[in-house]
């Protein structure tokens, strides 16, 4: 095989990929655009010479390409199209963010999505699934409040949920067809409360052929389901070479952003002892993933248990509740991220302040 590496850019879309191919000083080598579809990809592929290193933005095909090409091609970055911001530069146009991908790939100014576990779709799938079903049900039940609370009929707590109750809140709703719409919302909840009872069961037994399950199980507060969905979007925990990685990865990382930093005493330049500095959690993360840590860390405050204990430690400190769930957080976190890589036993001594 020839040494010369072709850089690929590709634009996917649901009918057609648009495809740039550069070469190692960033010519436009080749353009071409192909149907969506598996054979017509391969083909393309196989009638390139050298080394390929493809790129395309994590999206709705992401997974599937991914799988499709991973034995074909020796380099593959899904990469992540909130980081790709010179894609708004200039015209734009599919074979302009074909070439610029490509481009992008050849300098090495993407940020990759991970993917590469395929003994895992099964548990993903059934936990994106999971989840869906989750968020669906929220949102018909705040339907349902909003709609009696539209006609000035309070509804707090579950109540008004419950299946024994249902003729007792309908009768208070006036007029029928409001009657009518509260009705199909309560055959909305019912169905996916069905839905969410069946799917349950399967990824927890999906998630019991992993050993990483049992694991992640000793850890207060992370039950059956949050062990599972961790084991899904996290994957592996080599991935995350720290802590603070993972900290990052799930929105719980600390940014600063300095601005001012200098000043100009009696001619010279000193650095500031106060410099204009902002902080905050990042914002590019993955959003589940600090659902899970934030949940089990509030959890764990209203609780009882070592991570209680932990947080009111903090609390005597003078540390603010919210700065105290965080920390927390992030303790669960690298407690988890240390337990999975070095396959041990959960251990209190492993909650020390200093180490959070």
């Amino acid at each position: 095989m020839s040494h010369d590496i072709k850089y690929i850019g590709m634009d996917v879309h649901k009918e057609a990929i648009v495809i740039a191919v550069l070469n190692e000083s960033g010519k436009l080598v080749m353009e071409s655009v192909i149907e969506t579809k598996a054979s017509s990809i391969l083909q393309f592929l196989h009638g390139l010479r050298g080394e390929l290193h493809v790129t395309w933005e994590e999206g709705t095909w992401a997974a599937w390409l991914y799988d499709l090409l991973q034995p074909h091609v020796p380099h593959i970055v899904v990469c992540n199209p909130r980081r790709n911001a010179l894609l708004k530069e200039g015209s734009k146009s599919d074979k302009v963010d074909a070439q610029k991908l490509a481009d992008l790939l050849r300098t090495g100014m993407l940020r990759p999505v991970y993917h590469g576990e395929n003994g895992l779709r099964t548990l993903r799938e059934l936990g994106r699934s999971y989840q869906t079903i989750g968020k669906d049900l929220t949102r018909v039940m705040n339907r349902l409040k909003a709609l009696y609370r539209g006609w000035g009929i309070p509804c707090g707590g579950t109540q008004v949920y419950a299946a024994r109750s249902r003729e007792e809140w309908l009768s208070k709703l006036p007029q029928a067809g409001v009657r009518r719409r509260a009705e199909l919302l309560y055959q909305q909840l019912d169905g996916l409360q069905d839905l969410r009872r069946e799917v349950r069961p399967e990824f927890l037994a999906e998630s019991r052929k992993h050993k990483a399950a049992k694991l992640l199980r000793q850890i207060p507060c992370i039950g059956p389901i949050r062990a599972a969905r961790l084991i899904g979007l996290m994957q592996t925990p080599q991935r995350f070479r720290s802590k603070r990685q993972l900290w990052t990865y799930s929105g719980l990382g600390i940014e600063t952003h300095d601005s001012a930093q200098y000043r100009v005493v009696s001619g010279q330049v000193q650095r500031s002892k106060k410099p204009q500095q902002v902080r905050g959690l990042n914002r590019n993360h993955n959003h589940e993933m600090k659902e899970i840590f934030k949940s089990a860390a509030t959890r764990a405050s209203c609780g009882t248990g070592p991570f209680h204990d932990f947080y009111e430690a903090l609390l005597a400190k003078g540390m603010k509740p919210e700065m105290a769930r965080l920390t927390l957080a992030r303790k669960i976190a690298a407690i988890t991220l240390t337990l999975w890589k070095k396959e041990e036993r959960f251990d209190v001594e492993q909650l020390k302040t200093q180490a959070a």
